[in-house]
């Protein structure tokens, strides 16, 4: 669910209502999903939310994610400006999917 973002140089004060009733709403444009690269113990996601800092949360949506996440093997090794690096399993197991949200 991404949210509306008014430009610099907008003046039209309906727009920037909207934006604030969606980031009240819980609207943002610093999530994403990724899924975990196969047969690679590391994942880079890109997301110009990022910064050097930001907290990731991550959450399975699938069922293999899921058993990733259970046996703790998944973390946030790393944040940059403009991405992060996931840590993981080196695995052949494909489908391992998983929404983030980026705060900070």
């Amino acid at each position: 669910m991404t949210a509306y973002v008014p430009g610099l140089t907008e003046k039209d004060l309906y727009k920037f209502a909207l934006s604030l009733q969606q980031l009240a709403s819980g609207r943002s444009n610093a999530t994403g999903t990724f899924t975990c690269t196969t047969s690679a113990a590391t994942t880079t996601v890109t997301n110009e939310n990022c910064a050097e800092g930001s907290h990731i949360s991550i959450t399975p949506t699938t069922a293999n994610a899921g058993a990733e996440m259970g046996a703790g093997t998944i973390y946030i090794s790393a944040t940059a400006n403009g991405s992060f690096t996931v840590t993981h399993a080196n695995s052949a197991t494909a489908s391992r999917t998983f929404s983030y949200a980026i705060i900070g």
